[in-house]
């Protein structure tokens, strides 16, 4: 072979190399394109968000069950809402979780189920842009797994906000009766007034308002006590409670919505009571259960969302 065939040959198999290779970098870009392509997406919008472990759980049950998807966490403002919304169903997201201050709101731009207009705020949103409110689903269900009677208890709820307003519906279609105590009693009376005018606590539980200056006249006929309010939470009121341990008797569980920190003031104070005790991470994780089988129609992996979440909290 002469040495010029030598070099065309060289030059023809260095060429189908490079070729071999341009052809596996172009294949896997492909592979990645369509990935990213076909990655569903969900998230979660309201403000702040910045402390939010709805990422961490979500994420961790899609990569469990194999599920190409992933959720961020969006700060989107009150005159933001709208359209991020409806941006979302035109984008085709997967679903949204919606948080404050935004629940209320966010019932104007959705097809709600009967069960969200009824209590008139939303917390879940599906692809085809209907909303759903599963707030109430997690706190009565970390009561049961607690080992609680629902039905038949009697309930003093702290607060009269929006997450009262759905966790006492959920507390009075399961028969309880929810004693609902505010700062502001005339809202307590606006909630109660709520429940009965959509027919909530007809034929289930009762439900009465309070001040919170009324709590020790009726904390002892409760068998469950909840936090709904933002008292003890990390940043916003915390170190606080509203009820200290000598008000408390050892047969009250106390419940407390709030997960930053795990143990709260009032946890802490209930601890002291000898009473049984729930942090806010169950009820977090079981209304995000809810919403996870609402967008994908699959089981969550519920003990591993609670253990990520647990674990970024201890960082």
């Amino acid at each position: 072979m002469s040495k010029g065939s030598e070099i065309f040959e060289l030059i023809q198999t260095s060429g189908s190399e490079h070729e071999h290779e341009h052809e596996h970098e172009s294949g896997a870009s492909m592979q990645r394109d369509q990935y990213l392509a076909q990655t569903q997406v969900y998230a979660l919008i309201g403000s702040p968000v910045g402390h939010t472990l709805s990422p961490i759980m979500h994420n961790t049950a899609f990569k469990e069950l194999g599920l190409n998807c992933v959720y961020h966490a969006f700060d989107v403002g009150i005159q933001s809402a709208e359209k991020a919304i409806k941006g979302a169903v035109a984008l085709g997201f997967g679903g949204l979780n919606v948080t404050m201050p935004l629940k209320e709101l966010a019932l104007q731009y959705v097809n709600p189920d009967t069960w969200a207009r009824r209590l008139g705020s939303i917390n879940t949103i599906d692809s085809k842009g209907n909303g759903y409110n599963t707030d109430g689903i997690g706190t009565v269900r970390a009561l049961k797994e607690a080992g609680v009677r629902v039905k038949d208890s009697n309930v003093l709820m702290l607060g009269a906000g929006g997450s009262a307003k759905s966790i006492a519906a959920q507390l009075l279609t399961e028969g309880a009766r929810v004693l609902v105590a505010n700062r502001t009693k005339n809202r307590a009376v606006i909630l109660a007034e709520k429940m009965i005018t959509e027919n909530i606590s007809c034929g289930c539980g009762d439900i009465e308002p309070l001040g919170l200056d009324e709590v020790n006249s009726v904390i002892d006929e409760a068998q469950v006590l909840i936090n709904t309010t933002s008292v003890g939470m990390h940043r916003v009121a915390e170190g606080q409670t509203l009820v200290r341990a000598e008000q408390m008797h050892k047969e009250l569980v106390v419940f407390d919505i709030v997960y930053s920190p795990l143990e709260t003031e009032l946890l802490k104070e209930a601890r002291k009571a000898g009473c049984m005790t729930i942090d806010g991470l169950k009820m977090l994780v079981y209304e995000g259960a809810a919403a996870f089988k609402i967008w994908t129609g699959f089981e969550a992996p519920i003990e591993l969302m609670e253990s990520a979440a647990r674990v970024s909290l201890r960082r």
